[in-house]
């Protein structure tokens, strides 16, 4: 069988598909799934690249989230049967219940362990949730990362209301999940983006307002002006050290700012006044449990929500996926097909 490799060079480049020996029988608890469609995280590139934390030992299998079939299951398996769609998660030892170091350890595609950029792979029956019935695997394989952890964010923060204001920021695909969820949910929806050619699809998808970040550095001033200066009840914020004093600011009273991703940096500057002032939590935002995946699942197949997805690259162009997602021309979740 053939799987992604990360090389020692640690370069996006040199991501190589290697023939393996397939795997052996399921063991006790254990599925044997053959994958048909992966999608792509940042956390992926970090991964590939070495970067930090992140950097996994060299001939790592890089990949999370996917969806595939399964092909036989170990002794006192009950939860699945041969054939059965299914979908991958990213922490699988992450049942359900507050996150403890004991359920965060065991990521798939990172330092602890191989990922599903393979034709076959040996996974933990209790880490897979069957698949959506509405979606097609291309689709689905977009929840497990950045689908549950907008909805984390979005149901920690109580903001999956009809009478909420959320604030998102850019065009990755947490941001448009949370975009697409909470106007499922009857939300009114504020976006940033860098790009004005990517505004009007944003409003196409949702979006009341959308600002542009790069001609407002201080957007969080635009954001005030858009909700008579009481700010927005939850603020999605995605860039970190870029942008987290602006989602705090942009925050009304006894409001939420979700910090889910990191991608411009971790070394933030931030107003602590502002924080104690207007009573605002910030809440640190990992992914999300297994039971916390199969809850969003039944909400958006009762709503018949469709995730966006950018582009869809064969496994052999691999690593030009994971160029392109680097490049951050993507509107939506970029997918590797099996």
């Amino acid at each position: 069988m053939r799987q992604l490799m990360i090389s020692a060079n640690y370069n996006l480049d040199d991501l190589h598909l290697a023939e393996k020996e397939e795997p052996p029988m399921p063991g006790p608890g254990q599925v044997l799934v053959r994958m048909s469609a992966v999608s792509l995280n940042f956390r992926d590139i970090m991964v590939a690249t070495g970067h930090d934390r992140w950097r996994p030992p060299v001939g790592r299998v890089p990949g999370s989230d996917g969806v595939g079939r399964v092909l036989a299951v170990g002794q006192g398996v009950t939860r699945f049967d041969v054939g059965d769609s299914v979908l991958t998660t990213i922490l699988p030892n992450w049942i359900r219940g507050p996150l403890t170091e004991a359920k965060r350890n065991g990521g798939l595609g990172g330092p602890a362990a191989d990922g599903i950029l393979a034709e076959l792979v040996l996974l933990s029956a209790e880490g897979l949730v069957r698949a959506p019935r509405h979606l097609d695997d291309v689709h689905a394989a977009t929840l497990p990362t950045a689908g549950l952890t907008a909805w984390h964010a979005l149901t920690r923060a109580g903001a999956l209301r009809s009478d909420a204001t959320i604030l998102v920021e850019g065009t990755g695909g947490v941001s448009l999940f949370a975009l697409q969820l909470a106007v499922a949910a009857g939300a009114r929806v504020i976006a940033t983006s860098g790009s004005n050619a990517k505004f009007d699809k944003l409003r196409t998808m949702g979006a009341s307002s959308v600002i542009n970040y790069r001609d407002t550095p201080d957007w969080a001033d635009a954001v005030l002006a858009l909700t008579d200066q009481k700010g927005v009840d939850l603020s999605i914020d995605i860039g970190g050290a870029s942008s987290l004093d602006n989602s705090i600011r942009a925050t009304a009273m006894n409001g939420t700012v979700s910090i889910v991703g990191l991608v411009d940096g971790l070394d933030a500057t931030i107003n602590l006044a502002e924080i104690f002032q207007k009573n605002l939590r910030l809440d640190g935002i990992e992914t999300g449990s297994r039971s916390m995946l199969e809850a969003m699942i039944e909400w958006i197949e009762k709503r018949g929500v469709v995730p966006t997805v950018d582009r869809v690259f064969p496994l052999e162009d691999s690593a030009a996926a994971f160029k392109y997602l680097q490049s951050g021309a993507h509107m939506g979740k970029v997918c590797i097909t099996l």
